[in-house]
């Protein structure tokens, strides 16, 4: 006979099974809190509104990007392509601070100073409008302020207003060479 313990636990891994089934794609998240950087790997992440555009991410209550993130008021998700499962690992690693994790990858930031990480498939640069609890992670809304994928960026100002421009850093890989990293049943998976 199982105990409690055992059978919360049970149930507990059968439910993150079962959510497994689900594929979704690999982000890592950022942030900057006056000049510390700190990054994670997520893939809690998904659109919310598109008038105004709000995006949301959820994060483990034992992270300790939360604190960043709720000092910044920022946060940018970045859509990894499907040749970066080393960044997805690097920044999903336990034994490595969020600021380490960075080491020699490189980046550049957009409109809030969260960086966003050379070569992603897409980006997306919020401020932090809102957080809610979600038991045992904390649910970050964040209102858009710039999107963009290899070759453009598109800034959306508090109107509405859209104003687009090449981004400053130089990209060299086609969105359309690009397919984006699938992470389902514990495994990472490629589009083609």
């Amino acid at each position: 006979m199982l105990t409690v313990f055992q059978q919360q636990t049970t149930e507990k891994d059968f439910f993150r099974k079962v959510m497994g089934h689900f594929a979704t794609g690999i982000t890592v998240v950022t942030t900057n809190y006056q000049g510390t950087l700190w990054g994670l790997t997520v893939n809690s992440f998904c659109s919310v509104s598109l008038h105004p555009p709000l995006v949301l991410v959820c994060i483990n209550l034992t992270s300790r990007s939360i604190p960043l993130i709720r000092k910044s008021k920022i946060f940018a998700v970045n859509i990894l392509a499907d040749q970066q499962e080393d960044l997805s690992r690097r920044f999903a690693a336990f034994s490595q601070e969020g600021s380490d994790r960075f080491g020699c990858v490189p980046y550049h930031t957009v409109a809030t100073g969260a960086p966003i990480l050379d070569g992603v498939h897409a980006f997306v640069d919020t401020h932090v409008i809102e957080e809610y609890a979600g038991g045992d992670h904390a649910i970050f809304l964040g209102r858009v302020v710039a999107v963009g994928m290899a070759d453009h960026v598109a800034f959306i100002h508090e109107a509405g207003s859209v104003s687009s421009s090449l981004p400053e850093h130089d990209s060299t890989v086609s969105v359309d060479d690009q397919f984006p990293l699938i992470y389902y049943c514990g495994q990472y998976h490629r589009l083609h």
